[in-house]
């Protein structure tokens, strides 16, 4: 199953399932509704309204007052190739926000912001907590999580290094691309080791496993839960794994034109291409 959002002709957001061609989509409930039991109505049969693709409009199925989590620096090799190399691990996770507005979908185009001289690609996968998390275990943290999907946290590095604070380089317009969800149970557990990819005109720049990761899903979503309630439909970025442009000699960034990948094992592949500032829309 895939998961997706969609609007019908500029109406309220509804969640509906991807056909496996992509033609289709077969409306499951309303957004709200959907997160008042994602875990129900990803366990039941899909029996709504069928609908061409080409009818509908593709949203983000995240709910307005969603939190959007970013965990920075999650995979060993990354850490070495950034902020914290030759320095030890910290003790806990750099995590930052994103605005729901930041948000877009796969196909979707990213604009690069004037003041950039590209975007940097970040390829990763998103978690999504279907129930309520209140001073929770790691293990119970982990039982909340209903889906995954691709993401990639394309971040404008100019704007992010201006300040130690990240919040203005990770919030470009559209530079949040999330795939389709797909629910926990076809997924299994990170620590399995999914294969991470990300292409860039199809050169493959990052090739990382999950089994990597430095703060784990349910250790992460269970600090988060010791400060602040998380709810139904906020979503945990899990990082990214080594290869992002920055880091290269000479450094490497995403212009108008390229088209950019991230694929996850059993998750799917989710596609972008990148354009010129002039898209951007007021």
């Amino acid at each position: 199953m895939r998961i997706v959002g969609i609007r019908r002709d500029g109406g309220p957001v509804e969640v509906a399932s991807l056909s496996d061609d992509g033609a289709t989509v077969t409306v499951v409930a309303g957004l709200e509704e959907f997160w008042a039991d994602a875990a129900g109505h990803l366990s039941r049969d899909v029996s709504g309204e069928a609908l061409p693709a080409s009818a509908v409009e593709f949203v983000p199925p995240v709910l307005p007052g969603a939190r959007v989590i970013c965990i920075g620096l999650n995979y060993l090799r990354h850490v070495a190739e950034g902020t914290f190399k030759d320095q030890d691990l910290p003790p806990y996770p750099t995590l930052f926000a994103r605005w729901t507005q930041s948000l877009t979908v796969d196909g979707a185009e990213v604009p690069v912001p004037s003041t950039e001289d590209g975007v940097d690609w970040e390829g990763e996968i998103a978690a999504f907590v279907g129930a309520p998390l209140v001073d929770a275990t790691p293990d119970e943290a982990l039982a909340a999580v209903v889906g995954y999907s691709c993401f990639n946290d394309l971040t404008s590095r100019r704007a992010q290094k201006l300040t130690s604070q990240w919040i203005l380089g990770k919030n470009g317009d559209n530079s949040g691309p999330l795939g389709p969800m797909v629910p926990a149970a076809e997924v299994g557990d990170l620590r399995e080791g999914l294969r991470v990819q990300t292409r860039v005109n199809g050169e493959t720049v990052q090739d990382g496993r999950t089994d990597e990761m430095v703060y784990t899903v349910g250790d992460t979503l269970s600090l988060i839960s010791h400060t602040f309630t998380l709810r139904p439909g906020d979503v945990l970025a899990t990082g990214t794994p080594s290869g992002v442009g920055y880091a290269r000699t000479p450094p490497w960034l995403l212009h108008p034109g390229d088209v950019v990948d991230v694929e996850v094992e059993r998750i799917g592949v989710l596609t972008n291409r990148i354009v010129d500032n002039s898209a951007r829309k007021v």
